[in-house]
């Protein structure tokens, strides 16, 4: 199975170093050198990492054959992809590869379905499961342990316990200040 594992983003100095938008959560794995990574377009790569560095909190690497920094622009924008055995599972137990978690059946601790995982938004804070619902809409879901309870890959399904108001109609009044603003006071 392939897996995005990195984005190149702009050239850094003149020795052909590009600076990489990271997209997995074992770089030390997956962008190490001597690493063999196929590329989106595919007509930029396979490329194999010579060497890799962090400078200024940013992973540079530097790939076998790009010694300049025309050569280093021109890989602008490349996804890099890793061949990933899709049984293989991360080493911490509570930690999910992407293709893991979609198509996920996600459902409420009574077994009510919400719905299905259809993708998977990484933000900067924290990660979003997209749901589609039975009725065609969708409903964003965060992936934090207070609402995604239990993550079952056999069962192929996700427990959720959402607060008020995320899946469903129902809300509650934030404050008193609201509740007394709604009745007028």
């Amino acid at each position: 199975m392939q897996l995005v594992v990195a984005r190149i983003g702009r050239a850094h100095g003149i020795k052909g170093e590009v600076t990489v938008e990271v997209r997995t959560d074992e770089p030390e794995l997956r962008l190490a050198p001597g690493a063999v990574l196929a590329t989106e377009p595919a007509s930029t790569g396979p490329l194999t990492i010579e060497t890799g560095r962090v400078h200024s909190g940013r992973l540079l690497l530097r790939f076998e054959g790009v010694r300049d920094r025309n050569g280093a622009e021109a890989l602008r924008n490349t996804l890099l992809i890793a061949e990933v055995d899709p049984e293989e599972r991360p080493e911490e137990p509570d930690e999910y590869y992407d293709h893991q978690l979609m198509d996920l059946d996600v459902v409420l601790a009574d077994g009510t379905e919400i719905g299905r995982i259809t993708e998977i938004s990484h933000l900067p804070s924290q990660d979003l499961f997209i749901v589609e619902r039975p009725d065609g809409s969708e409903v964003m879901i965060p992936f934090v342990e207070e609402i995604v309870t239990e993550i079952d890959l056999d069962a192929q399904r996700a427990v959720i316990d959402p607060p008020p108001g995320l899946v469903d109609d129902r809300a509650e009044v934030a404050s008193q200040r609201d509740a007394d603003a709604e009745d007028g006071n």
